[in-house]
């Protein structure tokens, strides 16, 4: 079954088109086009034994994973996606194809691939990653600013005195993120020790945690860890999960469920 999202549809008419006559050719299909989130929804309810294949950006395939779990269904169940839209970057990551042609054909001749994701205490999933504050550079566990946008800012905090922090926007509030962040019920950081970004990813099996302190010399190092369960509580804050904003929340818990999902890969990548 072939859910085309309408955001596809009218980013890019054609490689809708182009997706749809590679699949048609090689399998039968039965092609909706759902025109809101609830007619998308419906339709994936309503899918029977069909294999559900996206066509649409980041946030198509994140409300299929999300309807997905919530209906416990997610095991069972193979998804497919050609991403078409504004935002595929998550898609890439994953290592679905981005053209049209190479990811239909994916969908044809792959095989599903058992991938980790993290589920919060809200039924919210986490493919990617997510980073705090909201405003964060994009990315997952390991990434980050720019090496001379760091430089800078640690130029700035090198200026401004050790004990001082830089004003950070998060939550609607103006100034340091204040925030504890356990791991397996272990604190990693307190409350009493701004911290600049939080991110977490899904890792092999576990999630990957990093912080970045806002301090100079030796307290600045990244602090890292690998977790089950990761929780970050405190001040009001907004994050970046995949490719949507999140919050303000105080606190919020993530669990990583090792293969939690299973999507279509070419090939190449497939198990």
């Amino acid at each position: 079954m072939v859910l085309v999202d309408p955001v596809a549809r009218r980013h890019d008419g054609e490689s809708v088109r182009i997706a749809k006559d590679v699949l048609s050719a090689g399998a039968t299909l039965k092609v909706c086009l759902p025109d809101s989130p609830e007619e998308f929804a419906r339709a994936l309810a309503r899918r029977g034994s069909r294999r559900p294949v996206v066509v649409g950006d980041d946030r198509a395939l994140l409300r299929a994973v999300t309807l997905l779990h919530r209906d416990r269904e997610l095991a069972t169940t193979v998804l497919a996606l050609v991403p078409v839209g504004g935002e595929v970057s998550l898609a890439k990551s994953l290592g679905v194809p981005t053209g049209a042609v190479a990811a239909a054909r994916a969908v044809l001749d792959g095989a599903g691939r058992r991938l980790d994701l993290l589920v919060d205490d809200s039924d919210g999933v986490v493919l990617g990653g997510l980073r705090i504050p909201c405003g964060a550079p994009a990315g997952v566990a390991g990434g980050g600013a720019p090496g001379w946008v760091r430089s800078c800012r640690a130029l700035v905090r090198k200026v401004r005195g050790a004990g001082a922090a830089p004003s950070v926007a998060h939550g609607g509030v103006s100034g340091p993120l204040r925030l504890r962040v356990e791991v397996d019920g272990v604190t990693l950081v307190d409350l009493d020790r701004a911290v600049e970004t939080v991110s977490v990813a899904p890792g092999e099996g576990l999630a990957e945690v990093e912080v970045r302190p806002v301090s100079v010399g030796a307290a600045s190092r990244t602090l890292k860890a690998r977790a089950r369960t990761v929780s970050v509580s405190g001040t009001d804050f907004r994050y970046r999960s995949d490719a949507t904003s999140v919050g303000p929340v105080r606190r919020r818990t993530w669990v990583s469920h090792p293969g939690g999902w299973s999507l279509t890969l070419p090939p190449s990548l497939a198990p």
